[in-house]
């Protein structure tokens, strides 16, 4: 088993870290109805940095040698990936709903695989461009399914489909230049974790400011140690975690396999979902095991 799991450590770090992204979306859906997108992004990328500085002081490791420029992929990596791509995404959500935007998100791997053999020249098999179309289809299949309560108002599909695609392209891009930063130099995904997230957090401090010069303030926040401890727990294991073991992946395994993996978050809502009383549908179920099958194909053919 230990032989397994180091065989295929960037495989394992991707699903726990899709894991982690799912039960933390389930708190921060809560905790985005007290606190606005960009200012819950600026908090917990600060505190992530803060978590990761300190694990790094903790572990010895604070003594690293990087040169300048692939710190500056990282913090490229962090401006597009997570500054821009999710402020896409929360656009997209804004334009056409969680649904429609979860399922164009699922271009998100195919993007990362393509711009992987162009760029990175990362040769899948066929088998594994297999696992990639059968898991995108298993996890598109469960997440398009109407649900009642849906609907959103002022919907306009077209603007939210360009968000959700310019997200896709995002996050895909940040994961391309991520993975070539760490193939190029011999940097731990700590500290790889932490340039993202500072470049992700500049981005976010930037694009406040321009929020309050236009609009003239930002809002007051209702604090509260509830509030603020599910911040911090929430952004512990859905961004600190999440983001190393991501980091830990596109290290270990091709970009398009890692990415395909870490975009399977969905499919761990469904038992999420049912200990929280909504009701599971064998359609749901369905999805959920042509995922699996094509999680498997990319654990075989490589």
């Amino acid at each position: 088993m230990e032989q397994w799991i180091t065989n295929f450590q960037g495989e394992v770090a991707a699903l726990s870290g899709a894991f982690l992204w799912a039960v933390s979306s389930a708190a921060y859906g809560l905790l985005g109805q007290k606190i606005s997108p960009l200012k819950l992004n600026l908090f917990k990328g600060l505190i992530a940095v803060a978590l990761i500085f300190l694990t790094l002081i903790i572990s010895g490791k604070l003594q690293t040698e990087v040169n300048l420029v692939t710190i500056n992929l990282f913090l490229m990596s962090g401006v597009i990936g997570i500054g821009l791509g999710d402020t896409a995404f929360f656009s997209a959500l804004k334009n056409m709903g969680a649904r429609r935007t979860l399922l164009m998100a699922t271009l998100s791997p195919p993007i990362t695989a393509l711009l992987g053999l162009i760029f990175l020249e990362e040769q899948l098999t066929f088998g594994a461009w297999c696992g990639i179309l059968i898991t995108g289809i298993g996890v598109a299949w469960v997440i398009s399914e109407r649900t009642p309560g849906a609907a959103i108002g002022n919907i306009n599909i077209k603007q939210g489909i360009i968000w959700a695609t310019l997200a896709a392209i995002a996050n895909s891009s940040g994961a391309i230049i991520s993975r070539f930063a760490l193939l190029s130099s011999d940097i731990i995904p700590l500290w790889s974790s932490l340039f993202r997230l500072i470049g992700g957090t500049i981005i976010v401090v930037l694009l406040l400011l321009v929020q309050r010069i236009r609009q003239g303030k930002l809002g007051e926040i209702n604090w509260s140690m509830k509030l603020i401890g599910g911040i911090f727990i929430t952004t512990f294991g859905g961004t600190y975690l999440a983001i190393w073991l991501q980091q830990t992946s596109l290290k270990f395994a091709p970009a398009g396999i890692a990415q395909t993996l870490l975009a399977t978050s969905p499919i761990f809502i469904i038992p999420i979902a049912a200990q929280m009383g909504e009701k599971i549908s064998i359609r749901s179920v369905f999805g959920v095991l042509v995922a699996v099958v094509g999680i498997s194909l990319l654990f075989t053919f490589q």
